[in-house]
């Protein structure tokens, strides 16, 4: 659905609504409630107090499960962009165009319809404060797919936690303090800013206790002194941290009357970054076992659910979507259909027979493959690794899956093989190649192209980081056989101001650079210095992510851009000090 039809379907939505007798709604609720989403990054089933993990305390998260429902098998994706993009829009990531989490394949296709514009159609003003990691341009960002307010990055990590440099909408800007207060204080300020007028949607995705590892001094002292190692102690007080401000927000929401019409939902995206306590289920982050996907779901909405109420069949993400707007009394045709189910009659106890389901998970760096897959159900998980060998474990009898009972079970096998297989062609079926980052749309402003979504560079260039993650950005240019080339695609044709940002040294300056994108073509020269160190980091772990700075940015003049695709292409026609520069973006503005 391209993004015109989109926007008509959203706009013929409150139709739809009028035809829908089947919506169930609490008594108590004179209006449709707030929707409070909360999910955390890289924090493990096991980081909670309340699942057995003696050594960290989370009191908050530990009350708020004892006092509403939680699930006891629910699922996510094994690595964040995925888990992402189908708990927003309540399909297999696969389908979204979302196969892994950087090189453009985080990015969400701008057709599908989010949790956001769906309530944002029934009324509600939608916020989101934290990381996003489903696409950095318009219309694939957070304004693109349905949020009114945004603090927060769009990329998958961010590398500096402590007086942090994020975006407001599409404004750079420096906020003081530590992350998480950050993103909680803006939530609550948005939250109280408009209290009396629509009913609100506020998802506040946190970005720890993902790397780099770093958390206010008085967290890491705590769990240090309790004999855990530094990446541990990082970890633990980064989760008690999220605890802190989770107990914050709802401690609001209750002091201005909000808190009985707030449905308050509380999850995580993956298995936890590392070996570490996770009820001794089988693999961590990235896995597809079940210590890879198997995380907390807690839910309440005031006292309409049964307090203490511990949720047994299996669910997923994908079904949050349609569970919310169930709840919220939102009904919905959905344009791309839907995998998740609503999960209201599992919370009301209105089902007589839950049907067993089969959840899918996949974990191929963005690999045309179904290799490194598993399915899960009521009774087994099998997987399907990457050197092409299978693995069923009997999860009600063996939930630390110790034993392979696959050749004992040579039909289950084949079915298995075969569902997986079947699952995998059609939720491929539109490709999941990365899609040409958009340019010119004029509500969205101005467009950054960073480093790491460059589609292919030659020569000597190469990254900074190991692996090009977020934020990363190129070095090594030192030839005039370098290039560095991006897939485009320009919405309207246009003359484009161009610009770059770079770091180079007093001895590397006077190269002169050429950006190229069809027939049109501009140069410039580096003629200024800029070199600065890097912002100080407070890492308690070595870190793998590369670590921030400022960067110069240079105009290079106006390139005419055809409307389409196109290949932007950068490179040096001239380099006489031994370097060009360091490269960290490409800017175009209408």
């Amino acid at each position: 659905m391209n993004k015109m039809n989109k926007h008509l379907f959203l706009f013929l939505l409150p139709f739809f609504f009028a035809c829908n007798q089947n919506i169930k709604t609490s008594d108590s609720q004179n209006k449709r409630p707030n929707v409070l989403l909360i999910m955390t990054d890289d924090q493990g089933w096991g980081d909670f107090g309340i699942n057995g993990n003696d050594s960290i305390q989370t009191p908050n998260l530990d009350r708020f499960c004892k006092e509403g429902v939680s699930f006891d098998r629910f699922y996510v994706s094994p690595v964040c962009a995925p888990t992402r993009a189908s708990l927003l829009t309540g399909r297999y990531h696969l389908r979204t165009g979302t196969s892994w989490v950087t090189h453009r394949k985080e990015v969400m296709r701008s057709s599908e319809v989010t949790i956001a514009e769906y309530l944002k159609q029934a009324g509600y003003r939608t916020g989101i404060f934290g990381k996003w990691h489903n696409g950095e341009q318009f219309p694939n960002n957070p304004e693109g797919q349905g949020f009114d307010e945004f603090l927060g990055f769009t990329a998958g990590h961010w590398n500096n936690y402590h007086d942090p440099n994020l975006f407001h909408n599409d404004e750079a800007v420096r906020k003081k303090g530590y992350i998480n207060d950050v993103f909680t204080d803006a939530a609550i300020d948005w939250i109280q800013k408009d209290k009396n007028q629509d009913p609100f949607f506020c998802y506040l995705p946190y970005n720890t206790p993902h790397s780099p590892f770093q958390v206010p001094e008085k967290y890491f002292k705590k769990y240090k002194a309790m004999g855990l190692s530094d990446k541990n102690a990082s970890v633990h007080g980064m989760c008690e941290n999220i605890d802190d401000n989770f107990g914050k927000i709802l401690k609001n929401l209750e002091e201005n009357n909000m808190l009985e019409n707030t449905l308050v939902i509380f999850l995580t995206d993956n298995g936890p970054n590392g070996n570490r306590y996770n009820g001794e289920m089988k693999g961590w982050k990235g896995s597809i076992h079940e210590g890879g996907m198997r995380v907390p779901l807690f839910m309440k909405l005031g006292n309409y659910f049964q307090s203490g109420k511990i949720i047994k069949p299996i669910s997923c993400h994908m079904d949050l979507l349609p569970t919310i707007l169930e709840l919220c009394n939102i009904p919905f045709q959905a344009k791309n259909p839907l995998d998740g189910k609503s999960l209201v009659p599992l919370l009301l106890d209105q089902e007589l027979v839950w049907p067993n389901r089969q959840i899918y998970h996949i974990q191929n760096n963005g690999k045309e493959s179904v290799l490194n897959s598993s399915l899960r159900n009521e009774q087994h998980r099998f997987v399907l690794n990457r050197d092409s060998s299978m693995m069923l474990f009997d999860m009600q009898n063996d939930p630390g899956q110790h034993k392979n009972i696959i050749e004992q079970n040579p039909d289950l096998k084949n079915k298995y093989l075969n569902d997986l297989n079947n699952w995998f062609s059609e939720v491929t079926s539109q490709g999941i190649a990365p899609p040409p980052i958009p340019v010119g749309y004029k509500k969205g402003g101005h467009t950054v192209i960073p480093a790491p979504e460059a589609f292919r560079f030659g020569g000597n260039i190469k990254f900074k980081g190991k692996m090009g993650w977020a934020n990363d950005y190129f070095i090594n240019w030192n030839s005039k056989d370098d290039f560095i080339e991006w897939k485009i695609d320009v919405a309207e044709s246009d003359s484009y101001k161009v610009a770059i940002e770079y770091a180079c040294k007093e001895e590397h300056i006077g190269s002169e650079i050429e950006i190229s994108v069809g027939s049109g073509i501009i140069k410039s020269k580096i003629s200024t210095s800029h070199y600065p160190d890097f912002y100080q980091s407070p890492d308690y772990v070595k870190r793998g992510e590369v670590y921030e700075r400022d960067w110069k940015t240079l105009n290079l003049g106006k390139i005419n851009l055809q409307k389409g695709e196109s290949i932007l292409k950068i490179r040096a026609t001239s380099i006489p000090n031994v370097e060009v520069a360091e490269l960290k973006a490409i800017l175009i503005n209408n």
